[in-house]
């Protein structure tokens, strides 16, 4: 079985170490078999946020380090047409509803967060008349779209999901609530993209964080939905700073490009880059 991985940076800051752990995970998985496919994807949906230099930054921080990947880079600022065709699945199925809350309205309507300390959706707009609706939209008011995720449950019924290190489970469809699939800004949103890009670009086996296996419910919900094939997971440990906490682009100082001008060499920086 040939195994495709792919390692999904945002082009919005320098790589740090937690980056680079998760791009040898996923080559090394690639690699472990004859014929494997390491690809890179820039998630560049969030334009506001992109930093033009930093594509070119990424892709000579991995080659420095000898991260290669095979063919093009794939952008998903390019693929628009494709997310706007699965919303619309979506839509057709009774699926997706538009969401005209503002981020007071949610946070107005929360006293407490969900069990696992994340703050769900209440559903504010999910039972909202659906002529009032479309006459908002109309009137050009600005909406998101979100996921009925119960409804949805009905639909593709009992799903899981494997992950290499935590074995087989059931998915869970009130875990992350109706998440957004197209923001009110650009269109789209994350679990909708990479869903639809893991599809286009055939991943067998999606690496990334533990702290991204909850996301892994609502993906996989997308996935039976959309009938695109189930991949493989594997949640890895994430690199931690000396408090415990999860490295993130907040970290300048480990940033990739500082560790190179300090004159670190790359099996240094590799070294560095190891779950905690």
């Amino acid at each position: 079985m040939s195994i495709v991985t792919r390692f999904a940076p945002s082009p919005t800051g320098d790589l740090h170490l937690g980056h680079i752990l998760a791009a040898k995970v996923a080559r090394d998985l690639a690699k472990s078999v004859p014929g494997g496919r390491f690809l890179l994807r820039h998630e560049d949906i969030d334009t506001p946020r992109v930093k033009p230099e930093s594509y070119l930054r990424i892709e000579e921080d991995l080659e420095w380090l000898g991260l290669t990947w095979d063919g093009d880079p794939l952008r998903q600022s390019d693929r628009r047409e494709a997310y706007d065709e699965a919303l619309g699945t979506l839509r057709e199925l009774g699926l997706a509803y538009p969401c005209f809350c503002t981020r007071k309205d949610i946070h107005a309507a929360l006293s407490a967060p969900h069990g696992h300390g994340e703050m769900i959706y209440p559903g504010t707009c999910r039972s909202l008349d659906p002529t009032e609706a479309a006459h908002r939209i109309a009137d050009g008011v600005a909406h998101s779209w979100r996921l009925d995720s119960a409804k949805a449950a009905t639909l593709h019924g009992a799903i899981y999901f494997t992950d290499l290190r935590c074995g087989t489970t059931q998915v869970d469809p009130a875990m992350n609530g109706d998440v957004v699939l197209a923001r009110k800004d650009i269109g789209t949103a994350y679990h909708l993209a990479v869903v639809v890009d893991d599809a286009f670009q055939e991943i067998t086996h999606v690496t990334r964080g533990e702290d991204l296996l909850g996301a892994t419910h609502v993906q996989r919900q997308l996935q039976s939905i959309l009938g695109f094939h189930e991949p493989v997971y594997l949640h890895h440990a994430l690199v931690r700073d000396e408090h415990g906490r999860r490295l993130a682009k907040r970290d300048a100082a480990r940033s990739i490009r500082i560790l190179r001008e300090q004159g670190c060499s790359p099996e240094e920086v590799s070294t560095k880059a190891s779950a905690t």
